[in-house]
């Protein structure tokens, strides 16, 4: 009898640890068994995201952005190369071997990724300015020339098969991953407690990861744009807890941008014949991926939107299925946002329409 005990005792435990270690992707299909996981969340579920691997170091120049990924251990050799994307420096041992650093600096922002000893990545991804797709603020000099999310914007007049638009997909490889919620619920999301979160993720006060940061936290901090209902999440169960309640159901679609291939570079795009597909509804959620030590989504939900999903073809052939918001009042947004400023257009006169890069999700209902 003790040794059935014993075997019983272990089967469950084996039971719970498997259940903790797929604890977000059983969550997902017990609270929305209808809706397939976009990519841009499932990239953020890696199981090995919090090894305690020694990696190596690669410095990336060019219009991507700045990737910087500091770990510990002896470097390996350095490699250079220069390509059409920019100039990639690797500074690293071989496979198995202890590395180093990654970084990447260009128009595209600043990503930092440092791994210390037992502790988990620390990813803050460093962009120009503030976040395109929070209207209270002014777009920076900085964002007009530089910011790859520029060409993303267009006037829903535009939206029809046959047009032509020159973009850029980009995608977020920081490493920056969805924390367990109940970790993600006792660690503090203030401006207050700033120095403490510093100091629980060992971020120096002056550096750019901690600017950074503080940057995200205010901007949540902020009230909500005039119309929408805002909110960052901390985790994947929060950010699909405020989704369905702001939708009022648990019958959603939630979906991002895929591109066929990878680092695709700016050019033109065209859209396929039927390739304009409105999503249902006028309601939706959006949500954005913020620049911090773990990911964060600014979601903000409103009533004045219409959603599309528009399959495209690039002028080298890789094919596009994008998704495009298009927000129907745009009376509260700040004048000199981007957007009026690339469209030339003025708050509240014509739709304004945006595509959303690979790692943003929009949430719709199904119906």
């Amino acid at each position: 009898m003790d040794r059935s005990l014993l075997l019983l005792s272990f089967l469950l435990l084996a039971a719970a640890g498997g259940h903790a270690a797929s604890s977000p992707q059983l969550y997902w299909h017990s609270v929305l068994p209808n809706t397939p996981m976009p990519k841009a969340i499932s990239n953020l579920l890696s199981p090995d995201v919090f090894a305690d691997e020694k990696a190596g170091t690669s410095v990336n120049v060019g219009k991507g952005g700045v990737n910087v990924n500091a770990g510990k251990g002896k470097p390996g050799g350095t490699t250079v190369g220069v390509n059409r994307g920019g100039v990639g420096v690797y500074v690293g041992g071989g496979r198995g071997k202890p590395g180093g650093t990654s970084v990447g600096v260009g128009h595209g922002g600043v990503r930092v990724n440092t791994r210390y000893p037992k502790k988990k990545p620390v990813v803050v991804n460093v962009k120009p300015g503030n976040s395109p797709f929070d209207y209270n603020y002014a777009a920076t000099e900085t964002q007009l020339h530089d910011d790859p999310n520029v060409a993303l914007f267009f006037l829903e007049k535009d939206l029809r098969p046959g047009a032509k638009m020159n973009l850029h997909f980009t995608e977020t490889t920081s490493g920056a991953t969805f924390l367990p919620r109940q970790e993600a619920d006792s660690i503090p999301f203030s401006s207050s407690k700033l120095p403490a979160i510093l100091d629980r993720f060992s971020i120096e006060s002056d550096s750019v990861e901690a600017e950074a940061m503080k940057k995200t936290l205010n901007e949540c901090e902020q009230p909500a744009v005039g119309g929408e209902k805002k909110y960052c999440a901390t985790s994947l169960e929060s950010m699909v807890e405020f989704s369905t309640s702001s939708l009022g159901t648990h019958d959603v679609k939630a979906i991002s941008t895929e591109v066929e291939k990878e680092g695709t570079p700016a050019q033109p795009y065209t859209i396929r014949a039927s390739g304009v597909r409105r999503m249902a509804g006028t309601e939706l959620v959006a949500c954005h991926p913020e620049n911090y030590a773990y990911a964060v989504f600014y979601c903000h939900a409103t009533t004045a939107t219409r959603a599309y999903t528009v399959e495209m073809v690039g002028k080298d052939g890789t094919q596009v299925e994008a998704v495009a918001v298009c927000h129907t009042d745009t009376k509260a947004w700040n004048p000199k946002h981007l957007a009026f400023q690339v469209l030339k257009v003025k708050p509240g006169t014509v739709p304004v329409c945006h595509f959303l890069p690979q790692d943003h999700v929009v949430w719709s209902r199904s119906s």
